[in-house]
């Protein structure tokens, strides 16, 4: 499987130019494969009976807990939109669907931008910053969490915060390979014509804009997998309640007691 593309620029010298397109192929396969082997081993778990609610805990929490507020979910949901529309952008046209792609991917790209900055700013001032950031307590419950995958029990025992340890996990990968993404696509956008400004495809050597493509291509193949994984978490049965969630707003008192400790997320 080839990994890189190279190509001779017009002084004969060879210099990346992307990622081979394998690794799409192998992101979607890697994906696939994920999700078949979660599904099984999943099947496997003995299955227990759900936690009896405490009356004391109960009766101190509303009939629905709200989860995720309008503008969370706005966010969410526009920022689904543009990166579906940046993945089809990208990768459809290499199977052979063609169709006028890039405009409609630099300003999927740029509303991208424009979304993370809103999200950062808003989480600062209206929202709890460091709630997505693990600290001491996570590290008690990403330990639970591995004696769960190693001795295949359904349950951990431990109830989350507001954010489960695996969450935090996910979130700081999406950040990573997403802010690889925009820096990389935003320098990529100087070498197109636009409304807004003049290509200068001169701004980089031939060398440096070589890493650039390659960077950007190994965030677009990794974020290919990880869609695949948050979607399937989205529909499994036992997570439709955080979905709700996420269209909805709230999730019911039984479902918060039974997944979250009163103590680490107050209400």
């Amino acid at each position: 499987m080839e990994v890189l593309r190279r190509a001779a620029n017009p002084w004969g010298q060879e210099v990346l130019v992307g990622i081979a397109w394998d690794l799409m192929w192998a992101a979607l396969i890697v994906g696939i494969v994920f999700i078949v082997g979660h599904a099984l081993w999943y099947r496997m778990l003995p299955k227990s009976e759900p936690t009896a609610v405490d009356p004391t805990e109960a009766a101190a929490v509303p009939e629905t807990v709200t989860r995720h507020d309008g503008l969370a979910r706005t966010f969410h949901w526009l920022m689904s939109v543009a990166m579906l529309a940046l993945l089809v952008t990208a990768f459809f046209p290499v199977v052979g669907i063609r169709f006028p792609w890039l405009t409609i991917h630099w300003v999927a790209g740029v509303a991208l931008v424009v979304l993370v900055a809103w999200h950062v700013v808003d989480s600062a001032v209206r929202q709890d910053f460091w709630s997505m950031w693990p600290g001491r307590q996570d590290l008690t419950e990403g330990m639970a969490m591995l004696r769960q995958i190693l001795s295949r029990s359904e349950g951990t025992g431990e109830r989350a915060a507001k954010y489960p340890v695996d969450h935090k996990w996910y979130h700081h990968g999406i950040v990573a390979v997403g802010l690889a993404a925009i820096v990389t696509g935003l320098l990529m956008m100087v070498r197109i014509d636009t409304p807004l400004w003049t290509q200068n495809p001169y701004l980089l050597g031939d060398a440096t804009w070589g890493v650039v493509y390659v960077v950007h291509g190994l965030s677009g193949v990794a974020l290919i997998t990880m869609v695949i994984a948050h979607v399937y978490f989205a529909i499994r049965p036992e997570k439709l309640w955080m979905t709700r969630s996420m269209i909805k707003g709230w999730i019911t008192r039984d479902e918060y007691l039974a997944h979250h400790d009163p103590e680490k997320w107050k209400v």
